[in-house]
């Protein structure tokens, strides 16, 4: 599964776009440097039923941001993704 494919199962399974999802990290301080990625993991599975693998692709863009590595872009394989940059507004308004 590429990186922008578990954002969008998170918008499926939340109902909520993985920005708004970020916001509401940020509200609760989690985006802090010294914030463990296993309070964020526990905070997505106990209010939203997240998995370790969902919960660990949101974790990488509330504490990176959405850029990630060039290693999978245009590469063969199913964690391909198709451009370096994160889509976090929504599947329905992402460019085609």
């Amino acid at each position: 599964m590429s990186f922008q494919a578990y954002l969008d199962s998170i918008e499926d399974k939340t109902g909520k776009t993985p920005r708004a999802l970020v916001e509401e990290a940020e509200q609760h301080g989690y985006n802090a440097a010294e914030v463990k990625a296993s309070v964020i993991t526990d905070w997505l599975k106990d209010e939203y039923g997240l998995g370790r693998g969902h919960a660990m692709a949101l974790v990488h863009v509330i504490k990176k941001g959405s850029k990630i590595s060039a290693k999978h872009v245009g590469a063969d394989g199913s964690h391909r993704d198709a451009t370096d940059t994160l889509w976090l507004d929504g599947k329905a308004t992402r460019p085609a």
